[in-house]
């Protein structure tokens, strides 16, 4: 499974509908689009909130980004994550 940040920014619509139910719904949406929820944070700054999923590839981040802003008005920015021992092995070989 690949690691995917996914950054929001609420809307004036979606901090209205802020609640625990929805927190459960986004969970069940990446469930859903094949994904695996690790950690959730809200934060101060350019970006609101930010999970960090799991997803097999980019099609179930994708799928997931999209389903989460039709439910809740937030606006996602999918970005994978690339381990940085990772990232060196690839700028050496």
């Amino acid at each position: 499974m690949a690691k995917f940040l996914m950054l929001g920014k609420y809307s004036v619509d979606a901090v209205k509908g802020i609640k625990s139910e929805r927190t459960k719904k986004v969970v069940n949406a990446v469930q859903k689009s094949g994904g695996k929820v690790n950690q959730m944070y809200t934060l101060l700054g350019g970006y609101d909130i930010v999970f960090i999923v799991d997803f097999p590839g980019n099609a179930g981040a994708i799928k997931a980004s999209i389903a989460i802003t039709k439910l809740t008005g937030i606006g996602l920015t999918t970005c994978p994550a690339i381990p940085v021992e990772d990232f060196d092995k690839i700028l050496e070989a």
